[in-house]
């Protein structure tokens, strides 16, 4: 059975409440997202092989795909309240989700691409084919996965205020009380138990799609404690129809706003570390298959900018539990070019106009050169420095911003002022042990005034390389010493 087909059997019989009331909110969602697929639909095309390489997950189409399906879901409960921490927990499991399900998309437009006499078809053919996965998975799906989200969200926040109060009150499972109530889930309602007993880690709600059941505080005084076998008998019957046991989570508890089992993943994921938090990234630790290799991408990508966005003020456990991974597992993949690919370091801040910079040459040194490293800043007090400057000088403090393939490291000026176009470049020479690429984002520069600085940079003591790059209006050049 296939992925439509099992997800369509989970959905069935589910009412369709998608942000009620606001369809045209809605319109307007389906409409960003199918842009937004069809873009990411170019990037497929443009992909060459027998088979899906995980590595369409980096293209920037496909980035900003996730991007906003994730945000659609972060939508659900902008408004309920919670702590910061709880809130980027819930944003953490929506972005992993968003990436797992896009994933799922791609691997099935993929073969798409080639018509019945195994010859690719036209783009427009091709896009064509695709429409309804979009139609599928990001209207019929996304429905119900944006009401779970919402019910995940609300009752994780309720979890957080009930955790306050530990066992003082007894919590009670209650349902809407209407006809649109499913049987079983009416059988739990009244189901009185303290916070503490095992039957809500598998039986809080939301216990299905779009599932409107809830739980609240009652005093114990009031109302008798249900017998705790009973209530596991009742919780068993109440998720009869959920035989792969997708539901039995607690939001609150796990901080997630959809289990780590799901739709897009596997069985094997409820006991993963990686999904558990509990080690680092590196290749080698889940099995080899391809729902494994993109959760490891997946949450490589989260983990990046979630560091990223706290800019200079990342917590030192998580500086050191980047660094101490295998090198490759410390980047991640940006763009891929002409000759060579840009990796992005996971402790690499994006929080300026400078990163962008940066970013513009690396891609320059793809297309035209070969790979590229964007680094991260250390300082020298950390102690994974030295493992990954390894090949600075001991008492460098200096944090270049490119390594390249055949030029080793290069760092990115770009100057306010004229004046500065030599200073900086004898610095990045003599203090960042780099060549300098001096670029034109900030202050234009003739023809004439490059031959000219160039001169005066080669004549300078201090600048040791033997190469000089400039970046002019989004081109790489390169220059020689005479």
């Amino acid at each position: 059975m296939g992925l439509h087909e099992r997800y369509a059997r989970l959905l069935k019989g589910a009412p369709v409440v998608f942000m009620a009331g606001r369809k045209e909110r809605e319109n307007e969602i389906r409409k960003q997202l199918s842009v937004l697929f069809d873009g990411m639909m170019k990037a497929v095309y443009k992909s060459e092989g027998a088979e899906l390489s995980i590595d369409i997950l980096a293209a920037p189409q496909v980035r900003e795909f996730i991007d906003a399906h994730a945000g659609v879901l972060d939508s659900s409960f902008e408004r309920t309240s919670m702590s910061d921490a709880m809130r980027r927990r819930l944003q953490r499991s929506d972005f992993i989700f968003s990436g797992m399900k896009t994933f799922h998309e791609l691997n099935e437009a993929f073969p798409s691409m080639l018509d019945e006499n195994g010859e690719r078809k036209s783009f427009e053919r091709f896009l064509n084919d695709v429409r309804s996965i979009d139609q599928t998975y990001n209207e019929s799906y996304l429905r119900a996965e944006y009401n779970f989200v919402s019910a995940s969200a609300e009752m994780a926040a309720k979890w957080e205020e009930f955790e306050q109060d530990g066992d003082r009150y007894n919590l009670q499972y209650r349902t809407q009380k209407d006809d649109k109530v499913r049987p079983e889930h009416a059988a739990l309602d009244g189901v009185t138990l303290p916070p503490s007993d095992s039957f809500w880690t598998e039986f809080y709600p939301p216990n299905g799609w779009n599932c409107r059941c809830t739980v609240v505080q009652v005093r114990k005084s009031k109302y008798p404690t249900t017998d705790h076998d009973e209530a596991l008998t009742l919780g068993d019957v109440a998720l009869q129809k959920d035989s792969k046991g997708i539901f039995r989570f607690n939001p609150g508890l796990e901080k997630k706003t959809v289990p780590d089992y799901n739709p897009y993943t596997i069985s094997k994921c409820r006991n993963c570390d990686v999904a558990k938090g509990k080690v680092n990234l590196a290749r080698e630790t889940p099995d080899d298959n391809e729902v494994c290799a993109a959760c490891r991408w997946v949450r490589k990508c989260e983990l990046r900018d979630s560091i990223t966005k706290k800019g200079n003020k990342i917590p030192p456990e998580d500086r050191d539990k980047v660094l101490a991974m295998p090198f490759d597992d410390q980047f991640t993949l940006e763009y891929e070019g002409a000759k060579g690919k840009v990796y992005q370091h996971l402790l690499h801040c994006t929080a300026n106009d400078d990163s962008q910079f940066v970013m513009d040459v690396a891609k320059a040194f793809a297309d035209l050169d070969g790979d590229c490293w964007i680094n991260p800043v250390i300082r020298d007090t950390t102690p994974g420095r030295p493992g990954y400057y390894y090949d600075l000088p001991a008492d460098s403090k200096c944090n270049p911003d490119l390594k390249t393939k055949d030029y080793g490291y290069v760092d990115v000026k770009s100057p306010k002022e004229p004046h500065n176009w030599g200073r900086n470049a004898v610095h990045a020479s003599d203090k960042q042990h780099s060549c300098a690429c001096l670029t034109n984002h900030r202050t234009p520069v003739s023809e004439e005034e490059i031959l000219q600085r160039n001169k005066l940079i080669w004549k300078d003591p201090n600048y040791h390389h033997d190469h000089i790059f400039w970046f002019i209006d989004g081109k790489l050049r390169k220059y020689k010493r005479p």
